[in-house]
């Protein structure tokens, strides 16, 4: 090991299993995803007392809420390196006095920060944009990607025929069915409703079609509209699956991957996606659009419309033939661009660049 490492997150128990697993060690700080001033001050609170006695050269923070907690605490507490990587921001989508709060901690974070890396050329360009950030802080590893994907992992060739008849009997697919998929959570963010309205009108002039759901709600954060959640549950076309831990054999039994989402970072799923062959449709915003090259490895649609989603999403129904790339050309360029391991090398000659600044 290069470093010595101390992971902090929330669930105590997956937390401590995870540390364990990997042999480092851990601190449990329940931060939520939800708006918690209160609590979230607590965990601040805790957080700079921590990294005071630990004195840690490095803080590494992911997420929106962890990194304004982990950042400012951090630059409280003095420590000479503070990364934050941006996988997303939720503020894309606000407006109004939530829009002008979210933009302050989003700037508050930067200052924090030491150094910055958008996991994609789009967030990159977002952040410098709407002046969140000095230019010189930020940085994109590789081709983009938190983490990039285990392309051996993530391979057709680990989901056997047998394994794939065994799973399209199981969820009542037929083997001439057209498998749409979708993996993810299921809340209006994501394009599911759009996504639920657009495959109902196919549906119902495509009985081969099948829309496969895997994933679980938040009802509490991004609930779906209740005609969405109607059809889900009522609809026999719609197979809802629920989290899933190996989603390799769902992407091997899909003919096409959705993702009409209404702001990401550089969406690990859709890398994963693509390593298994699958093409996707997306939307066309930023991460999903520097991923998929119009026409070859899927098609690129506007977020929150549903009927260009379903034009598009019958288009490759009738016509699968309509995109240039084949499956193991579509893999060949995630493996290619987002192997796991070389974006591992690339963030440790990172880490060892700034040991000079410890």
């Amino acid at each position: 090991m290069y470093f010595d490492v101390t992971i902090v997150s929330s669930e105590k128990e997956k937390l401590k299993e995870i540390a364990n697993e990997q042999e480092v060690k851990y601190f449990s700080l329940e931060i939520t995803r939800k708006i918690t001033p209160l609590q979230d001050l607590w965990c601040l609170v805790r957080l700079v007392s921590f990294l005071r006695q630990e004195k840690p050269h490095f803080v590494h923070s992911h997420t929106p809420k962890a990194g304004i907690i982990g950042m400012l605490a951090a630059y409280i507490a003095g420590v000479p390196v503070r990364m934050h990587t941006v996988a997303g921001l939720p503020l894309m989508e606000a407006t109004g006095v939530k829009r002008w709060v979210l933009n302050v901690v989003e700037r508050t974070k930067y200052f924090c920060s030491t150094h910055v890396y958008p996991n994609s050329k789009g967030l990159e360009t977002f952040i410098i944009q709407n002046k969140f950030c000095t230019p010189k802080k930020i940085k994109v590893l590789g081709s983009g990607s938190s983490n990039g994907i285990d392309t051996s992992y993530f391979d057709p060739e680990q989901v056997s025929q047998a394994q794939q008849v065994a799973l399209k009997n199981e969820l009542g697919i037929e083997p001439n069915d057209f498998v749409f998929c979708f993996v993810g959570r299921l809340v209006k963010d994501k394009g599911i409703n759009e996504l639920i309205q657009a495959f109902v009108t196919i549906s119902k002039k495509h009985s081969s079609a099948k829309l496969m759901l895997v994933g679980h709600t938040e009802a509490e954060l991004d609930p779906l509209h209740p005609e969405t959640l109607n059809r889900i549950e009522f609809d026999e076309s719609i197979i809802e699956v629920g989290f899933q831990k190996d989603i390799r054999p769902y992407l091997a039994i899909a003919d096409l991957f959705t993702f009409p989402s209404y702001r990401e970072g550089f969406p690990n799923v859709i890398l994963q996606a693509n390593a298994m062959g699958v093409p996707c449709i997306v939307s066309d915003i930023n991460g999903c659009n520097e991923l998929i090259k119009q026409g070859e490895n899927g098609l690129i649609v506007p977020s929150k419309n549903s009927e260009i989603l379903k034009e598009q999403m019958e288009l490759l129904l009738e016509n699968p033939n309509h995109l240039k790339a084949s499956k193991s050309e579509i893999r060949n360029f995630i493996v290619s661009n987002f192997e796991r391991e070389v974006f591992w090398e690339l963030l440790l000659k990172e880490y060892k660049a700034l040991e000079k600044n410890v």
